[in-house]
């Protein structure tokens, strides 16, 4: 039980950062950038609401 919640925890760490990366990408009109980070914002989202993480907080992009 303590894998899965470490899991969790590094999932919910990654999330957040590439959050915060894509903001940056979009301020900086990176766009191309932003697309590839959006993959893998859109991957850990759906890894994290498989392990019934509630995403209302934590997701600030809501895409």
């Amino acid at each position: 039980m303590a894998v899965s919640l470490e899991i969790t925890e590094r999932a919910i760490k990654d999330f957040q950062r590439i959050q915060e990366y894509m903001i940056s990408a979009k301020k900086e009109n990176a766009m191309e950038t932003y697309e590839k980070l959006k993959s893998d914002y859109i991957s850990t989202k759906a890894l994290l609401n498989v392990a019934g993480v509630n995403l209302s907080e934590l997701d600030i992009i809501k895409e």
